[in-house]
């Protein structure tokens, strides 16, 4: 779990936020409502190419849909916000950590290079993910908020427990796995991109669990 790789990631993202908190403060209100509505576009985008690559569209539908109904009962959106309030009191903080820690997470990247660094040590995906993650942490943060700092815990957690349960997770790997959680990922993308330009009030938050159900859910398919 504390793989040099995945400490790279985690504080890749920390210092991108940190830059791009810096920056936050400079930029005009006039050019943040622009970075703001291109960040919004960008994110759909990613989103719709993402729901493209689904394989069992019926699964990603089931999961969603029992994810939703847990996320609701546990009122996962309204704890994210909570947090925010506490800790930076600032708005859009379930927006920022949702849309950052999704980005950087649901992906093949992510799935395979942890599983790499678990099976064989090779931490050159997750390394290259480092950069990207960097980067984009500079323009989420300052943009969308603070919410991307606390996506290092998650983007830490995450490839952590991969990368410890690495010969468990093989299967995780085969493209029928990986597509339909890119697809489940890419429905919430899509979502948060809605709500970044503000047309609906997606509680993306509350759909999580999908991405913890879709691969129980083709695992068990494929048993019958």
């Amino acid at each position: 779990m504390f793989h040099y790789a995945v400490l790279l990631n985690a504080l890749g993202v920390l210092i991108g936020a940190s830059v791009g908190f810096l920056f936050k403060r400079k930029i005009p209100q006039r050019l943040h409502d622009i970075l703001f509505t291109v960040i919004g576009l960008t994110t759909m985008g990613i989103g719709i190419r993402m729901v493209t690559q689904g394989d069992d569209f019926l699964m990603i539908l089931l999961a969603l849909v029992a994810g939703g109904i847990i996320g609701e009962l546990f009122r996962i959106e309204d704890r994210i916000e909570g947090i925010g309030k506490k800790f930076s009191n600032s708005q859009g903080f379930a927006e920022s950590f949702l849309t950052s820690s999704l980005l950087f997470l649901v992906g093949p990247m992510t799935i395979v290079g942890s599983i790499n660094i678990g099976l064989t040590g090779n931490a050159d995906l997750i390394l290259v993910k480092t950069v990207l993650d960097t980067v984009s942490a500079t323009v989420l943060t300052a943009t969308l908020g603070t919410g991307v700092f606390l996506s290092a815990v998650s983007v830490f957690l995450v490839q952590g427990l991969l990368v410890v349960f690495a010969k468990s997770l093989t299967f995780l790997t085969g493209d029928a796995f990986i597509s339909d959680f890119v697809g489940t990922g890419g429905v919430m993308i899509l979502g948060l991109g809605i709500r970044i330009l503000k047309l609906k009030e997606v509680k993306v938050g509350n759909l999580l669990p999908a991405l913890v159900l879709i691969p129980i859910f083709d695992w068990l398919k494929n048993l019958f």
